[in-house]
């Protein structure tokens, strides 16, 4: 069977593209910061001949380095090997709007639908294990009334014990409900915190969300120009701004990764936040962004970017 390189661009069929492109120039300045040293590669993924896939919502990787695409189009999930071959693509339109995906210890997928705001935990078979809001429902999570409901979940991450933390809240502005929740590994609510504003522990847009080496949670504030830090309780750390719209985090063991939204920009960052260089911009051509939404950084130190509103998956390797 043929193959089909999937390199900057990716084919987006039967499914419209949705993105809050901010109205205040002065969101759209990105970093200034010496340039980061890796090119765009030229194919990204490889599929059979025929095959098309979705606009890439997100990326993650497990832990053998198998590479997992969520997708808006007519597959939900591709699969592909470390070197970027097609294993499989499942998941027939599972979602209103796909987001953000994460992969567990054991090699679950844990995926968001900010349009039908719900958290799905699926095996790796694709069978759902686990929902986490009601499903075409946004609301309030209030355990004392009884509402159990999601508000526009963007990504979730998991924690060393189990314990699953969703940041959710895509709409800026006065609507939605901007804010982190924190569940345990059978779905039980324990605790949330935020709620929309500007003060230490509120969000705009709680976009993205990673763990670091210590257990504290880093959350892309997008809004706000700021990823928040907080420890698993929801206390308040500390807080690091920037310019642009900070979307995604991958945080490695020497450095951490960010994307920065419509500015079109990978920062590369100290694991204290600290901007060290940058790469790309706004555009349609090689390395650039029409949204640089969320972003996985392979065994072997590539970066790979889902664009959502290129339709693109992008791939980056050291020069």
């Amino acid at each position: 069977m043929g193959r089909a390189a999937i390199g900057v661009v990716v084919i987006l069929l039967g499914t419209s593209v949705l993105a809050q492109r901010p109205s205040d120039p002065a969101l759209l300045v990105p970093e200034a910061a010496p340039e980061l040293d890796y090119v765009v590669a030229p194919t990204a993924v490889t599929l059979p001949d025929g095959m098309t896939m979705g606009a890439a919502a997100s990326v993650a990787f497990d832990a053998k380095g198998q590479l997992f695409v969520l997708t808006r189009g007519d597959k939900t999930f591709f699969e592909f090997n470390p070197d970027g071959t097609f294993v499989r693509a499942f998941g027939d339109k599972l979602f209103t709007r796909s987001h953000g995906l994460r992969i567990d210890r054991e090699g679950n997928l844990w995926a968001t639908d900010v349009g039908g705001h719900v958290v799905v935990k699926l095996d790796r078979q694709g069978q759902t294990l686990l929902t986490i809001g009601t499903k075409g429902e946004a609301g309030e999570w209030n355990e004392a009334a009884g509402s159990r409901k999601l508000n526009q979940p963007n990504d979730v991450v998991i924690a060393g014990n189990g314990d699953v933390f969703v940041a959710q809240g895509h709409t800026p502005g006065p609507g939605g409900d901007a804010r982190v929740l924190r569940f345990d590994k059978t779905g039980k609510f324990i605790k949330s915190w935020g709620g929309k504003g500007s003060g230490p522990g509120q969000f705009q847009v709680a976009h993205g969300i990673a763990i670091d080496a210590k257990g504290l949670l880093w959350v892309a504030d997008r809004e706000n120009q700021r990823i928040q830090v907080f420890d698993q309780d929801g206390t308040f750390v500390r807080e690091v701004t920037y310019k642009g719209l900070p979307c995604s985090i991958d945080i490695g063991q020497q450095f951490m990764y960010m994307v920065n939204g419509f500015a079109g920009q990978v920062l590369k960052l100290d694991l204290n936040g600290k901007v060290l260089a940058a790469m790309g911009k706004p555009g349609k051509g090689p390395g650039e962004f029409g949204e640089a939404h969320m972003i996985a950084v392979s065994q072997k130190d590539e970066i790979f970017v889902a664009d959502s509103v290129n339709a693109a998956l992008v791939k980056f390797v050291k020069k």
